[in-house]
């Protein structure tokens, strides 16, 4: 070894060490990506700015809340209104109407029937209530059920032909008069009041002989009975078969009494006042 070490140190100036790169004839396996000088960095987490996202941002149980804190830092942030930040869901609205500072043709119409409808249903609606109130208002000033209940009627007698009865309303309920022809007074004051249920005379019951002027309900049930009808002439309730005469005394049936006679005044030969 020593001997080959001499040798080595004795030729060791006649020889030159170096090195050359020779390309490989051989294609890599893996290609090699070039290094892009932009910074490429993953997404960060999203902000949060929604109710379930600063819900999950809260301290859960297991975990526990810790506040630090310094002498020399500040312990309040103050933010304005404007700092607060709300999600955006612009992608969700009508594209025309993304600007509230501009009206867009196509919905500007629509806008402006739905603004009608609503004037329009609420005119109606206060004018209903308007309506009713004035109502009740007037109707306190009016009459009361008492004083229309005495309320008179004045009759023309000129339009009741002879022989005819003529229906009015008084007081709510139906009101006969009667223009009687001679015959008939002279048959009705001929009757012996003795055999009557209800006694009364013809002269009692009309003041002037040719007018009868009686309440068209009978005395049974209250029922309305029919002029010129019945075994007697006069009047007829079709309810049970009450037979009143001309005079509208009860003759025959069930009815009690006779017909009522209201208060009535004759002004005049053709004027007659009920009540």
């Amino acid at each position: 070894m020593i001997c080959v070490r001499n040798k080595a140190s004795q030729i060791g100036q006649y020889l030159k060490a170096s090195s050359s790169a020779v390309a490989s004839q051989s294609r890599p396996v893996v290609n090699v990506i070039p290094k892009s000088n932009k910074d490429e960095r993953f997404p960060s987490d999203p902000e949060a700015v929604t109710s379930n996202a600063l819900a999950n941002v809260l301290p859960h149980q297991g975990r526990t809340m810790v506040v630090a804190g310094s002498f020399s830092a500040g312990q309040q942030i103050r933010l304005a209104h404007t700092d607060i930040q709300v999600p955006n869901f612009d992608v969700y609205r009508v594209k025309s109407r993304l600007n509230p500072t501009v009206l867009s043709p196509t919905t500007q119409e629509g806008a402006k029937m739905t603004s009608y409808l609503i004037v329009g249903a609420s005119v109606v609606a206060g004018t209903c209530a308007a309506k009713g109130l004035v109502t009740t208002f007037v109707s306190n000033l009016s009459a009361s059920a008492e004083v229309l209940a005495l309320a008179k009627i004045e009759i023309k007698l000129s339009d009741i032909p002879e022989g005819k009865n003529a229906t009015f309303k008084w007081r709510g309920k139906p009101l006969f008069i009667r223009h009687r022809t001679a015959s008939e007074i002279s048959r009705e004051r001929a009757v012996n009041i003795s055999m009557l249920r209800d006694p009364q005379k013809d002269e009692d019951r009309a003041t002037r002989p040719e007018w009868l002027v009686v309440l068209g309900v009978c005395t049974h049930l209250g029922c309305v009975p029919i002029a010129n009808a019945g075994d007697f002439g006069g009047y007829y309730c079709p309810c049970h078969g009450s037979h009143y005469d001309s005079a509208g005394r009860i003759r025959k049936g069930p009815a009690p009494l006779n017909l009522e006679v209201p208060a009535h005044v004759f002004v005049d030969e053709n004027t007659l006042v009920v009540g």
